[in-house]
């Protein structure tokens, strides 16, 4: 397969996963209550970062959630796709890598900052183990060889990740007004040259139809849009912005072209709201990320590439899991 087809696949299957889409030794003769004995699995270690490090069968507990998460998409089953089954697989593996990453450095900067996990909270961490190792298959068992204390160690490790983001974005200002977030109903032609602008301009202003000349006219990939702030160009954007339902800018000339757009519903209630969980959920992350980012610069990581390399994603009908994110949310959600 040619580079650029990979290159496209791996771009299909992102798409796909995002469309659809912010873990912890038993062996397979053990029933899930003995852990006496350590199989030797345990031993190879896949991640190490700031001296505390993951195994590869603490890494596979992430590895096979995502892969039955993501697997399919929209009624699709991406792992029946040959020929996106090994980019598929490379994906799946790099997100529980670049995952478990961040969980031991976000872990490390916890611990140096002196947050910890409560009683209350390490409590809702056993109960989430407990419930989660007990729904796992003997096959998810054998194939995983972790035991309850391994998923305990996992879950302790997300929860303490998450109290840390929540501590770094606490002070986050959370007021965000209806005109920031707000999201349009609209319409849009865009054209590439003056002269068909002025085609378009006179037709508009002789009471054509503003659908009709979209559809000979329109250049750009949709007709219908919805958008907020910082999307179209800033005086496009100042243009639409200021028309009430039912009217139309006239040619407006940007760097990317012409562009005329009609106001279908200058305020669209139920998209503003959810842009303003975004628009905080950004402030967020920019708050977390300038201290976060500052912090792994600080601090070794490394990864045991040719172990995790050897790694044979295992699909199989027996290995279903894929709860263990939501066993997660269920114990320990509103505690953080």
């Amino acid at each position: 397969m040619s580079n650029a087809k990979k290159r496209a696949g791996g771009r299909r299957i992102a798409a796909l996963l995002c469309a659809g889409m912010l873990a912890f030794g038993l062996s397979a003769g053990c029933g899930k209550g003995d852990a006496l004995h350590v199989p030797q699995i345990m031993s190879k270690q896949v991640l190490k970062v700031d001296g505390e490090s993951y195994s590869l069968a603490e890494a596979k507990v992430y590895l096979v959630n995502y892969q039955n998460l993501y697997g399919t998409v929209a009624g699709v089953n991406l792992w029946q796709q040959e020929s996106q089954q090994e980019m598929l697989e490379d994906y799946i593996k790099n997100l529980t890598m670049a995952q478990l990453t961040k969980i031991l450095s976000m872990d490390s900067l916890a611990k140096s900052r002196k947050i910890d996990l409560e009683e209350e909270e390490l409590a809702g961490v056993d109960k989430a183990a407990k419930a989660y190792f007990e729904s796992l298959s003997e096959a998810e068992l054998a194939y995983l060889e972790v035991s309850q204390t391994d998923i305990q160690r996992l879950y302790k490790d997300y929860a303490l990740a998450q109290k840390l983001y929540k501590s770094l974005t606490v002070g986050v200002n959370s007021e965000v007004s209806d005109d920031e977030a707000r999201i349009m109903d609209a319409m849009q032609i865009v054209v590439s040259d003056a002269k068909t602008a002025r085609e378009v301009k006179k037709a508009l202003k002789n009471g054509g139809d503003f659908s009709t000349l979209a559809s000979s006219y329109n250049e750009a990939d949709e007709v219908k849009i919805q958008f907020g702030r910082g999307v179209l160009p800033q005086e496009v954007e100042k243009a639409a912005f200021a028309l009430d339902n039912g009217t139309a800018t006239s040619s407006i000339k940007t760097d990317r072209g012409y562009y005329f757009i009609y106001c279908v519903n200058k305020f669209n209630e139920e998209l503003t709201d959810a842009n303003k969980v975004k628009i905080v959920q950004k402030r967020e992350k920019a708050a977390f990320g300038d201290v976060y980012d500052a912090y792994i610069r600080t601090i070794s990581r490394k990864m045991y590439q040719n172990t995790w390399n050897d790694l044979q994603a295992k699909r199989s009908k027996d290995l279903t899991t894929d709860s263990f994110f939501a066993v997660y949310e269920e114990y320990c959600g509103e505690l953080f």
